[in-house]
């Protein structure tokens, strides 16, 4: 598969943004990740910098474009072709930081690794994936667990808000939003990812 751009969406499930004290948004909060940020969740250590402060797994429905959009009439089912599971993981104390001072947030989340997919299958179609919770497990057990029956911008709102204002072309992979229970990953603890009661993908974390 070749990836061209990450787009993620912040604030997309309302428990999550009360989780952090922030407001509920009334448009999609877009922000991207360079690609280099892109990891695969394929059973093996994954490596974070232990020096930059608590560094958030934010588990996350990830989509893949398949075939470029038209302009109008954006048809979900028709333009994404794969999907995957994800964690977009930020450096929280740095977000913080940039967050008082007005700054943009690429340095909290566009770090080396900050991006984690497992491998893409199938869309099955977005009334399918309301029939399946999707659900992050720390050490056995489960940290994040959503459905995006919760979203509050639904899969065709962001493609449309995204094609509106950057344009979106096959290739480009976007990460939905998070729902609630975001926390610091640390040294040694393993993560799995799951769909429904399949497990997609897996990793250690290594914090040096």
């Amino acid at each position: 598969m070749e990836f061209r751009n990450i787009f993620c969406v912040g604030r997309n499930y309302a428990d999550h943004a009360l989780e952090l004290g922030n407001a509920v948004p009334d448009k999609p909060l877009i922000f991207s990740k360079p690609l280099h940020s892109l990891v695969l969740a394929n059973g093996e250590a994954i490596h974070y910098p232990g020096n930059k402060g608590a560094i958030h797994h934010e588990l996350e429905i990830v989509l893949y474009i398949g075939e470029d959009l038209p302009d109008d009439d954006i048809q979900v089912d028709k333009v994404v072709t794969k999907m995957a599971l994800g964690i977009d993981l930020t450096l929280r104390d740095v977000q913080s930081e940039l967050k008082k001072k007005g700054h943009p947030w690429l340095l909290a989340k566009g770090f080396k690794n900050a991006a984690i997919v497992t491998d893409f299958w199938d869309f099955p179609g977005e009334a399918a994936c309301k029939k399946e919770n999707f659900s992050l497990l720390r050490d056995g057990q489960t940290v994040q667990d959503g459905n995006i029956t919760s979203m509050i911008f639904s899969f065709q709102t962001i493609l449309a808000y995204i094609q509106a204002n950057f344009g979106l072309r096959k290739g480009d992979i976007i990460f939905t939003g998070t729902p609630e229970g975001v926390g610091p990953i640390s040294n040694g603890e393993k993560y799995e990812l799951y769909w429904g009661k399949e497990g997609k993908g897996s990793f250690r974390v290594h914090m040096s």
